[in-house]
């Protein structure tokens, strides 16, 4: 599929503290690419590089299909921080104000409002509104142009789950209107919700990155049990294939070359052990993601 930004061995350091250490990746069109990492993982300064705020001491970035990097960010929304409203003015008078200082999308004010589902709010005071609200009026700020691709730093950061609910359906149906998003987060479990791609930080250095398919299917756990579990996980580990074996409530096992229940099932029977219990268990992105940053 067709990338709309290659990274290349971007670094970035403060000081003596390394923010960021040779990343590397590519973002495909069309997706929500989430970039994933524990506080001081260098989520934030990463994105900060990418719309230009920050400056990398090493290593490039390439916005594709855009003839220059002002012409790139003509077509990218962002929300780096939550911007500050006026309390006391109504939804579409902020827009106004944020249309003005952007210098483009005025006339987008009624569009960007029914895309965030505020439209019938539009008239009403901003200091009335719930957290998810506001949310997602910064939101409506990001989307005035119609861009094309949409970087969001932690866009349910301090939501209630009501709130989080409903940045998660916006953020899906943005990404089905054709929009690539970029979003940084730390919540696991929002990210395997909503993203298509995933890039994992730890510390400033990229772990992983892929789909989330491809990064959740890179080891299941077959969890296995039998009357003697010592010996069991004796055999496991002398498997040709086997990759990891860890003893649990039951021995937790991971293989490669296509390993399935059925064949493990044959080769533990052959081997005079009988199975009281098999089970394919597929690992979250929160289990992984703890396993590699811990």
């Amino acid at each position: 599929m067709e990338s709309v930004l290659t990274i290349s061995g971007i670094e970035k350091s403060y000081g003596p503290v390394k923010a960021l250490k040779g990343v590397s990746f590519n973002v495909r069109k069309g997706s929500v690419f989430g970039v994933l990492g524990p506080n001081g993982s260098g989520k934030t300064t990463l994105l900060g590089i990418l719309l230009d705020v920050l400056k990398a001491d090493a290593g490039t970035y390439q916005w594709q299909n855009y003839s220059s990097a002002h012409d790139a960010r003509r077509h990218i929304g962002s929300l780096l921080e939550t911007p500050n409203f006026y309390h006391y003015m109504t939804a579409y008078d902020n827009l106004e104000i944020t249309a003005n200082i952007k210098d483009r999308g005025y006339g987008d004010i009624d569009n960007v409002l029914k895309k965030v589902n505020l439209y019938e709010r539009r008239h009403t005071s901003f200091s009335t509104f719930s957290l998810g609200m506001k949310q997602r009026l910064a939101i409506a700020g990001a989307l005035l142009g119609n861009p094309d691709i949409l970087v969001l730093d932690e866009p349910t950061n301090g939501l209630d789950p009501v709130g989080i609910s409903e940045i998660r359906e916006l953020i899906k149906h943005l990404s089905r209107e054709g929009i690539t998003i970029i979003m940084a987060s730390h919540l696991l479990d929002e990210v395997e919700k909503v993203c298509t791609d995933v890039a994992i930080l730890k510390q400033g250095t990229l772990l992983s990155s892929g789909s989330v398919l491809d990064v959740l299917n890179d080891e299941d756990w077959i969890e296995l049990g039998a009357a003697n579990n010592v010996q069991l996980a004796a055999l496991l580990r002398s498997h040709p294939d086997a990759k990891n074996i860890r003893e649990e409530k039951y021995i937790m096992a991971s293989f490669g070359n296509g390993m399935n229940t059925e064949k493990l099932n044959k080769y533990c029977f052959d081997q005079g052990i009988t199975l009281n219990h098999l089970q394919k268990r597929k690992r979250s992105l929160e289990s992984k993601f703890m396993e590699m940053t811990k």
